[in-house]
């Protein structure tokens, strides 16, 4: 699967059970998310993760972001 715009994010089946990786590495979004989330800046994660790039984290960022678009609809006929 390929999400314009979001070139390093990748998917694949046999690579961390296919979730969203960066660049088909091991390195998952959500790994990027939460040190982002825990207070790591971009320069700590690029230190502790050499083989990461700036572009890296900026993708994970606006994957995020476009995950967040997502709407959620009431169900017809449901009653709280």
């Amino acid at each position: 699967m390929k999400i314009p715009g979001l070139d390093r994010i990748t998917f694949d089946p046999r690579i961390m059970g296919g979730k969203a990786c960066i660049r088909g590495m091991r390195i998952t979004v959500s790994l990027i998310l939460n040190l982002i989330a825990n207070g790591m800046t971009q320069e700590e994660i690029l230190k502790a993760y050499p083989y990461l790039e700036p572009e890296d984290i900026q993708q994970a960022l606006k994957y995020a972001a476009w995950l967040a678009e997502e709407r959620v609809y009431e169900l017809v006929g449901e009653k709280e």
